[in-house]
């Protein structure tokens, strides 16, 4: 039976203020999905008084939820704002923080660990920022109430990496249906034309992304019936000498808008996600819920979130990738097989239910 007593909810507000990561959406979709919970008067919600805590940098905005308000913490910024400010505005709610990160000496906390990538892929990040996790992360752990993942593989990675207790670890999905909130844009006239099919990609020098993967099976595929579209950062040093080959059908968009990808997701033969690390694997997600085909690395947490609906690719295999992007771009039926597949495994992934799961997780705190 749910208590109908006040249950003080404090949300560690800070990604308000970042451009928009796969953490950060998830935090702000769990959040809108807590806000629409309030407004239908949910039981998961009965007595829960909810509010984002935002840096002063952070002050003047309106809150984008209806029934969840902002109020600023004093002090500071970054993670410094993080570390002593935020608990300190916190008191008196349980401290519920949502991207990776949390205050070392805040008991009263549950925070969600999305993954252990800056210890498994210290390549992706500086060794600053990998230092930091490497102490942070393993504190958090200790002292919060509860550790959240989203995946099952990001609870067996958070035990081995950072020694948590995976019985102290619950797991929340996530989901690709806000991207069907977002009106497809029409063809932005910086793209010029897209006449032939093609093949949507993320470029990214990350390392663990994985984007020299597409590059060598592009270059196996010579000339291929279809362009590559590539979406996000492109710099050349991701392409070698095979430059120059690739130019004929790499088109490079750069940063698009969420309804430009939309758009692309929509029109695109297939989606390639060649990933050599993921806690969960929200793109190829996003792919699924709009009916785009899907190649996606054969890893765990990608299994986990796609089940059958995608086709899998070793993440060291170029020549695996360039047969499979050959059969996806001239079979139509199998395009067709993927998107039904697709749709019914969205269809399971919702953010209504990634936030009944989280409220169900933390509620013994929430006192």
């Amino acid at each position: 039976m749910v208590s109908t007593s006040t249950r003080r909810l404090a949300i560690n507000g800070r990604f308000l203020g970042r451009q928009l990561t796969g953490v950060d959406r998830f935090a702000f979709e769990t959040v809108r999905a807590i806000d629409e919970l309030l407004a239908t008067q949910d039981p998961i919600v009965v007595g829960l008084q909810a509010e984002l805590l935002v840096p002063g940098s952070l002050r003047a905005m309106k809150s984008p939820f209806a029934r969840i308000p902002l109020r600023e913490a004093r002090g500071g910024a970054g993670t410094r704002w993080e570390q002593v400010s935020l608990p300190f505005a916190a008191t008196g709610s349980l401290l519920l923080n949502l991207c990776n990160s949390g205050p070392m000496f805040c008991r009263r906390q549950v925070t969600v660990l999305h993954d252990a990538a800056p210890m498994r892929m210290p390549q992706s990040y500086s060794r600053a920022f990998a230092a930091w996790y490497r102490v942070m992360a393993p504190r958090v752990g200790r002292v919060a109430q509860r550790i959240l993942t989203v995946s099952e593989f990001s609870r067996r990675e958070l035990t081995d990496v950072y020694r948590i207790p995976a019985a102290k670890i619950g797991i929340v999905s996530e989901s690709g249906e806000h991207m069907l909130r977002v009106p497809a844009a029409d063809a932005s006239p910086r793209w010029g034309e897209l006449r032939r099919p093609y093949v949507l990609a993320v470029g990214s020098l990350n390392y663990h992304k994985n984007f020299r993967l597409v590059v060598e099976a592009a270059k196996l595929l010579g000339d291929a019936p279809f362009d590559i579209v590539v979406v996000g950062g492109a710099d050349p040093r991701v392409y070698g000498n095979g430059h120059d080959a690739l130019q004929g059908f790499v088109r490079h968009l750069g940063y698009v808008t969420d309804a430009e990808l939309t758009a692309l997701y929509r029109d695109a033969a297939c989606f390639v996600y060649p990933s050599r690390y993921e806690g969960f694997g929200l793109p190829p997600v996003e792919a699924l819920a709009l009916g785009c085909p899907v190649i996606a690395s054969r890893l765990p947490s990608i299994e986990e979130a796609c089940g059958d609906a995608v086709l899998y690719v070793s993440p060291d295999d170029p020549h695996e990738l360039a047969r499979l992007l050959a059969d996806v771009t001239t079979d139509a039926a199998l395009r067709s097989r993927l998107r039904e597949k697709g749709h019914a495994r969205a269809a399971q992934l919702t953010w209504r239910a990634t936030a009944v799961k989280l409220l169900e997780e933390i509620s013994p705190w929430l006192t």
